[in-house]
């Protein structure tokens, strides 16, 4: 009898003291997943948010800039359209053929007139240029936009195998679209709900977005049932968090890279230049298009000064010496505007 007692009554303590020893680490593990959840969706949300934010500037500097760069875009292809007809229709002699030529490369080197391509190109084609990916469209072009700074996700590829995350992530995918897919319900209602359940759940599987998934399982509360008090259960489920905390730590760690990466291209730093400067009472667009204006002004004098000397309204000796205000006050008061953005602003973007 004092044998069986001594046998018995280690049992239950062992087994009491492994059961707690899991409990603590189940709710440690758990505390840490729901921490990760939350970490995972405000980082989302911030990268979002500056996503639309980059979109929205770019729309906006595009329809307010649009009318002043069509202008100097005009004038830019009409200056060289005369230059052209210059070279065409006058007669020179050497040395001052080369000079004309020298002035026509100066008016491109110093950026008053856009660099003589090789092909004729669209007269739109600095817009182009300036604006790309920048007008509102479809979501097909919006995605394309985004993916420009968009870190790749260790997603399943046909030339890539698939990762130890990427197969604990699709497990957890096949378990929703099981539970979900349309085609394993009958009556029209829940068909129609699953079916927009089905939707997040491949939208979320294809962006290898793990928390998302767990996401729709706890808003379904279709999660895994676990007994307290089965020792296999609660280490079953210890692993499988502590499987799941490590995937959604990288993805945390992705989406800061992804915002770090979008903040530091150009778009990114015109946005957070953008906020500085309306912190700070500036208006940016203002003095853009005051600056478009000026140049318009500046390009408009030069066209008219290239299209008397083609008109043989000047002479030779005069067209080479160039039109006075674009040698003293106009450069001034660009030098100056110049000077106040970079001071106001830190950094300018100069169309």
């Amino acid at each position: 009898m004092p044998k069986k007692t001594k046998s018995a009554s280690p049992k239950p303590t062992t087994t009491h003291l492994a059961l707690s020893d899991l409990h603590i680490h189940l709710k440690s593990l758990e505390k840490d997943h729901q921490s990760l959840l939350k970490k995972i969706k405000k980082k989302r949300t911030e990268l979002n948010n500056f996503v639309e934010k980059m979109r929205s500037l770019a729309t906006e500097m595009f329809q307010k800039m649009q009318p002043s760069l069509e202008k100097r875009s005009a004038l830019d292809q009409e200056i060289h359209h005369l230059f052209d007809e210059i070279f065409k229709t006058r007669k020179f002699g050497k040395t001052t053929s080369k000079k004309i030529q020298s002035l026509y490369m100066s008016l491109q080197m110093e950026g008053i007139i856009s660099p003589k391509s090789s092909s004729e190109e669209d007269d739109d084609s600095e817009l182009d240029e300036l604006f790309e990916n920048s007008e509102p469209s479809n979501q097909d072009h919006n995605q394309k936009h985004y993916e420009y700074w968009h870190v790749d996700n260790e997603s399943e590829t046909p030339s890539a195998p698939r990762t130890e995350d990427s197969k604990k992530i699709r497990q957890t995918f096949l378990k929703l679209a099981e539970i979900f897919h349309p085609d394993k319900v009958r009556d029209n209602e829940t068909h129609k709900s699953h079916t927009e359940i089905m939707k997040e759940i491949n939208k979320a599987y294809q962006e290898g977005d793990l928390a998302r998934l767990l996401e729709i399982e706890r808003k379904h509360e279709v999660g895994d049932n676990i007994d307290n008090n089965s020792e296999d259960d609660l280490s079953q489920r210890c692993k499988k968090l502590e499987q799941q905390n490590e995937i959604l730590q990288n993805q945390y760690d992705k989406l800061k890279a992804e915002l770090r990466l979008a903040k530091n291209t150009p778009e990114g730093a015109m946005v957070a230049e953008f906020r500085k400067a309306e912190k700070q009472g500036f208006k940016p667009f203002d003095f853009m298009l005051k600056t478009l204006d000026i140049q318009i002004n500046i390009i408009r004098e030069v066209r008219d000064f290239v299209k008397d000397f083609k008109d043989k309204k000047i002479t030779i000796k005069d067209f080479l010496a160039g039109p006075e205000s674009l040698q003293d006050d106009e450069d001034e008061i660009m030098e100056s505007l110049l000077e106040e953005l970079m001071e106001e602003m830190g950094e300018v973007f100069i169309f």
